[in-house]
């Protein structure tokens, strides 16, 4: 997620949107990698529901979202293991508290 987020930083998360599917595209969300269900990811939501986003211009079905590194390629995102269910977040990323110089909040959402 470099660069807006860094090793090392300090997050908190916001679980309840993740449990009540008010996600919004521009997110930054912590999810269950879903190859190693017992690490996590720090991704941007940039598909929802509905919207034309798969590689075969398909749309992500109901449930799932589409994630991205911020970093573009190399990054372990949906473009490497495809549509995420809700579900699988944890939470949304509302504010970085260290290191101190990086203090402030985490956002991005759109209004499309």
């Amino acid at each position: 997620m470099e660069p807006t987020l860094r090793p090392g930083d300090r997050l908190y998360v916001d679980p309840r949107p993740a449990r009540t599917g008010r996600l919004f595209r521009g997110d930054v969300v912590v999810l269950r990698d879903p190859a190693r269900s017992v690490e996590r990811l720090v991704k941007r939501v940039t598909g929802l529901p509905g919207d034309a986003r798969l590689p075969n211009g398909r749309p992500i079905p109901p449930g799932q979202l589409y994630v991205l590194g911020d970093a573009g390629g190399g990054s372990r995102d949906s473009s490497e293991f495809g549509p995420v269910a809700m579900n699988e977040i944890d939470g949304v990323v509302w504010y970085r508290y260290a290191p101190p110089e990086r203090r402030g909040p985490i956002g991005g959402r759109t209004l499309k």
